[in-house]
Formats: C-alpha cells, sequence, structure tokens
C-alpha cells in the first residue's frame, strides 16, 4: 500500500471533532456512493478540520484494493470502490478520536464511551449479533451500521452458539466497549458476515439516467458515443455542437505548444508558449476536447481514467471508455468479448495484443521537479495515443485523425 500524506496544516483542533452518523448514508459530510473527487472537495473545504489525510492504494494493481482516505487524527476512514471510485464503507477504527451523533445524543469522542449497554440503549433493539472466535469480536448489526466489541478471553462463555443474550453485559457489571464502528449501505446487508463486511459491503446503486462513468464508445478517427444520454460528439463538430450535445464544459483553455510536433518534423513557429487552439474541459465526464484554433472544429479528444500515482489524478472523474476490436480491424462478433476491446481496467501487455508492437515509447514526465509520481510512457498508433504508468495501466487515451 502506498501512503501520500495530503497536507499538514498547524494548529490541529483540540479534542474530538463531532460529525453526524446516518446509519445506511454516510457520517458528517460524507455519503455513500459519493464519487472521490467529492471527498475530497469536502475535505479542502474544511482544511483546520481535515488537515491531516492519507491516501492509500495498492500502487502496482491499483484495482485490487480499495483506495482509502484516512484521517489518522480522527480515528476513521473512508474506503471507495477502485473501479467505480465510490464510497462504499466508513470505518471508524479509534471511537475516543471521534465523537459521532446521532439524533440529539451523542456517542464516542474521549467523553462518551460508546459502551455495548450504551450502543443498545441508544440505537434500540436488534436482532443478537454474531461472534467472531478467530478474532474474539462480537458483532452487533442494526441496518446500514454495525458495531464491533472485543470480548476478553476469559467472558467468551458469556456468547452462546455464537450469539449472545442483550444487552451485554460481563459477570463482573462491565460492559465491552466498541472498537469498531461500520457504516454501509443498508441494501449491502443480506451480504454482510463476520470477517466480510470490508469486502462485500457496495457502494449504493446509481440513480436512473446518471451519467456518473457511463461507457463512451469510441469509434476511432470518428466519433464518441454517449450511451447513457445517446450523445455523439464527432471530429469536427463546432463548439455548439458540443455545448448542445454535453452541455456547458466545466473549463475552457488555451493549449500549449505540442511538446510532441518536435517529433513531426514540422515547424512548431510562432514560438510561443500558447497557440490557437483550445480545450473544452469537461471534468465532471473525464474528457477533455480540443479545438483548432482557426477552424474552430474539433480535433482531438483527451480521455482520462483517473488512476491515483498519476500527476492528474483527482482532477477529473474516470472516463468509462470502451474501444471495441472491430475498430482495428477485429471481427463485429468479438464487440462483447472483453478480451477484444480496450477499457479502463486494461493494462498496456493486453493492449499490444490487440494493436500490435507500437515501437519506442516517448517519455511524459508531467514537470519532473513538481510530479512525484515520476514518468509515464506514450505510445502512438494510427489515430491514437496511450499514456502508459509505470505500473501498465493506462493513464490517458488520446484520439485524433491521421
Amino acid at each position: 500500500m502506498m501512503q501520500r500524506p495530503r497536507r499538514r496544516c498547524e494548529g490541529t483542533a483540540m479534542g474530538a471533532i463531532v460529525l453526524d452518523l446516518r446509519p445506511g448514508f454516510g457520517i458528517g459530510p460524507f455519503s455513500l456512493g459519493m464519487p472521490i473527487c467529492e471527498a475530497f472537495a469536502q475535505i479542502e473545504q474544511q482544511p483546520n478540520i481535515y488537515d491531516v489525510v492519507h491516501v492509500k492504494y495498492y500502487d502496482e494493481e491499483p484495482l485490487k484494493l480499495d483506495i482509502v482516505i484516512s484521517f489518522p487524527d480522527h480515528g476513521f476512514h473512508l474506503r471507495f470502490d477502485p473501479w467505480s471510485q465510490r464510497l462504499r464503507l466508513v470505518e471508524i477504527f479509534d471511537i475516543k478520536r471521534l465523537q459521532m451523533r446521532y439524533a440529539t445524543s451523542l456517542i464516542g469522542g474521549p467523553s462518551t464511551l460508546a459502551t455495548f449497554v450504551a450502543v443498545y440503549a441508544l440505537f434500540g433493539p436488534t436482532f443478537p449479533g454474531i461472534y467472531d472466535q478467530d478474532r474474539g469480536v462480537y458483532n452487533l448489526f442494526y441496518p446500514g451500521l454495525s458495531f464491533a466489541f472485543p470480548i476478553p478471553s476469559q467472558y467468551t462463555d458469556c456468547v452462546h452458539d455464537r450469539e449472545a443474550e442483550l444487552p451485554l453485559e460481563f459477570p463482573d457489571g462491565t460492559t465491552p466497549v466498541t472498537c469498531r464502528v461500520s457504516i454501509y449501505d443498508s441494501s449491502s446487508d443480506k451480504k454482510v458476515g463476520v470477517g466480510s463486511l470490508m469486502d462485500k459491503a457496495s457502494a449504493p446503486l446509481l440513480p436512473n439516467g446518471s451519467v456518473y462513468m457511463e461507457e463512451v464508445h469510441v469509434k476511432l478517427a470518428e466519433e464518441l458515443l454517449f450511451t447513457v444520454g445517446g450523445q455523439n460528439i464527432p471530429f469536427g463538430a463546432s463548439p455548439q455542437d458540443v455545448w448542445t450535445e454535453l452541455g456547458r464544459p466545466c473549463g475552457i483553455h488555451q493549449k500549449q505548444v505540442d511538446q510532441m510536433v518536435i517529433h513531426s518534423g514540422s515547424d512548431p513557429r510562432p514560438r510561443t508558449t500558447l497557440c490557437g487552439d483550445y480545450f473544452y474541459n469537461y471534468f465532471t465526464r473525464g474528457l477533455d476536447i480540443l479545438f483548432d484554433g482557426q477552424t474552430h472544429k474539433v480535433k482531438k479528444f483527451v480521455l482520462h481514467t483517473n488512476y491515483p500515482g498519476h500527476a492528474d489524478f483527482n482532477s477529473y472523474i474516470k472516463c468509462n471508455f470502451v474501444i471495441f476490436a472491430s475498430e482495428f480491424g477485429g471481427s463485429f462478433q468479438e464487440e462483447n468479448n472483453c478480451k477484444h476491446k480496450i477499457t479502463p481496467s486494461t493494462k498496456w501487455e493486453h493492449v499490444k495484443e490487440i494493436l500490435g508492437d507500437s515501437g519506442r515509447a516517448a517519455i511524459q514526465t508531467q514537470g519532473s521537479t513538481s510530479n512525484p509520481f515520476g514518468s509515464t510512457f506514450v505510445y502512438g498508433y494510427q489515430n491514437i495515443a496511450l499514456e502508459v504508468m509505470k505500473n501498465g495501466y493506462i493513464a490517458t487515451v488520446t484520439l485524433f485523425q491521421s
């Protein structure tokens, strides 16, 4: 796992913060199902509260494990599904560092112990929990919410047949104190169990018609097709066409002189840092559209995968593009076969099996002095160029007309 400290500010607030607990929905400003970029936006809005933030991910296989945003000073972290990059699980791992507010009552923090009796009194009756004998932990479940209580070895007899009477108290009159609280979508209740909550809790379903990470089908040298809304953007489209199809862009900026132009043998003059071409940035679709500064027609598309470990991480929502084998001369019958299409989860070795060898790669540094993640490699083919990270995953796809 890689750990990236996001920031450290002076003047950390003393004592535990108070966040509203919303079983099945989230905690504080963090809602289950929210994209990771929205979580970062909430963090940026409250730097005095979320002043120490760690981002953890599996550098070599970023789709294998969750992307985790951790708040060590506040004792909780957020788990995001590595593919959809949506929040699927909130875990409070140090109850004394975080005070939760449910309705008008407080629980947790340094002053209010989250004991079994206190939890039961606050949240009310529920079914008997499950005792995990291997871990020595008793798990109590409510819809979209679970509490884990460590059971001392001398009191394991208090749980019978992996269950226990409620409310749970030990013979000496004490009651266990929770060591972990988990918040997850209540539709996951039937899937979760002892030791499986971390793996089986999933983000809530997207609402009907959501365009978040919709499939974008690529027709090389022709157009992009958006499968949810039905829009299509061809090469040669005007800014007005793009506005009509996709709405107002999130940003517009002028393109710098192409650093790769030297490889084409053409004259890059005039020698200025800017050229007439300009981008429409659709950050919420993971897409940039480049217009020719003279004709004002679409000349390039840039699709972003938003993998952690890339310099542009968290600048774009992932573009869920699909390029079928038929675009490279393959059979149309192969279109639905995942082995014969390129998507954000396709690794470079498989791309080469589809496209063939591209020869030597150009090295992209993204500004070596300010980029802590190292260089990437750009491989060019007819009508398409792929920027590949050191772990073999695609960072961006650039589409053009040869």
